[in-house]
């Protein structure tokens, strides 16, 4: 069997056919409206917003959000997510998926801790592929320590007067709504609130973060708010009660995260693989040498790894006995599987890999977000250590 994306995937028993057919057509969908344009997308640093109404069509938006408001929930299970995830990552462009599912961070606490009025003017023409919603927790003066935020929202009357920043904001240039973690009450966790914050409003302005090393095609942005009004009714779950409500999001982003990275790592040993078979060196192709054998067993063998964590951890999920520190613990153990892959397969692909147009090469690029963004590997790590009391 050609060792490629597909082959290299594990077998996994929790899979349906209405599985395998929602690949099929998400990979028709990627292959028809993505993968020709991606790149170029990448290069000129956006995305074109009928993208968002044509996902929308094919259920890319919906899946898994209630039918009330335009989503799909029948036969939908965290499996169709896993899916989408690994299916964007042939891609290799991941400021594709950034931006164009960031409402899979923005849209849930609306949808969890949300008044019915908010819930029916938002969720709709966010799931419509019309509107735009971004995740806002990120400061300027501190990024995995949410606990630690300094924006502040005063209460005046019938609204909150909101200050301060936020940035690193995937999203953040076109969303229409901010789902913003501020500061209501005391120091520390107990003191945080989650708001909607619509960006429309006076006192919010935003400036764009163009200058990055990976997610090129993302939309990035700093956010202000300068005594923003926010009505009472915009508070999203309870109020000093809001470090649950963002902490209920973190553990879905992470597995999200993982299964894009180990993906990104099987495209990595494509790529590897379909050059080690064509280039010839001193007579004998790549794949004959055995530094170069070693090199991809290697990343197989990290891959099978990851998968067997991931796949551990799902199933976890489903069953209901989760646990945040595996669900941390794997997010580091896909982005370290991904470095490495990305670094093999770039010394294997040698000067070609190196050069703009290579997949390789942009899964190079986007390492280190991946490594940091969702929490950084050393906040995962703690957070693990955490579970047993120390």
């Amino acid at each position: 069997m050609s060792l490629d994306f597909d082959s290299a995937r594990l077998p996994n028993k929790n899979l349906t056919p209405e599985h395998h057919e929602w690949r099929a057509q998400l990979r028709r969908f990627i292959d028809r409206e993505i993968m020709p344009y991606a790149e170029d997308w990448d290069e000129n640093g956006s995305i074109p917003d009928e993208l968002w109404t044509k996902s929308a069509e094919v259920g890319l938006l919906g899946m898994g959000y209630p039918e009330e408001f335009g989503g799909v929930t029948e036969g939908i299970d965290m499996w169709h997510s896993i899916i989408v995830n690994e299916e964007l990552a042939r891609v290799a462009v991941g400021g594709v998926a950034a931006t164009l599912l960031v409402h899979g961070i923005g849209l849930p606490p609306v949808i969890n801790f949300g008044s019915d009025e908010i819930k029916q003017r938002v969720a709709p023409p966010v799931l419509a592929g019309t509107k735009r919603i971004s995740l806002a927790i990120t400061e300027p003066g501190g990024g995995s320590d949410v606990a630690q935020l300094q924006t502040t929202a005063r209460l005046d009357g019938d609204h909150y007067i909101v200050n301060g920043s936020k940035t690193y904001i995937t999203g953040g240039m076109n969303a229409n709504w901010f789902t913003t973690a501020v500061r209501t009450g005391a120091e520390g966790s107990a003191g945080v609130s989650t708001l909607l914050i619509p960006s429309d409003i006076e006192g919010v302005s935003r400036t764009a973060l163009d200058k990055k090393q990976g997610w090129w095609c993302s939309d990035t942005a700093t956010i202000y708010f300068d005594n923003v009004r926010v009505p009472v009714g915009n508070l999203l779950g309870q109020e000093n009660k809001g470090f649950a409500v963002i902490m209920n999001n973190f553990n879905s982003e992470r597995l999200a995260m993982a299964a894009a990275m180990e993906a990104l790592s099987r495209v990595c040993l494509e790529d590897a693989v379909a050059w080690a078979r064509e280039r010839k060196t001193f007579g004998q192709r790549l794949a004959d040498h055995q530094v170069i054998r070693h090199k991809i067993a290697e990343m197989k063998q990290r891959i099978n790894a990851t998968q067997a964590y991931l796949l551990m951890t799902c199933e976890q999920v489903q069953e209901g006995t989760e646990n945040a520190g595996d669900i941390a613990l794997l997010k580091v153990q896909s982005s370290q599987t991904m470095e490495f892959c990305a670094r093999e397969a770039m010394q294997i692909l040698g000067g070609i890999g190196y050069m703009r147009g290579s997949r390789v090469e942009r899964i190079y690029r986007e390492v280190r977000v991946n490594a940091i963004g969702g929490g950084s590997e050393e906040i995962m790590r703690d957070l693990a250590v955490r579970q047993f009391g120390l």
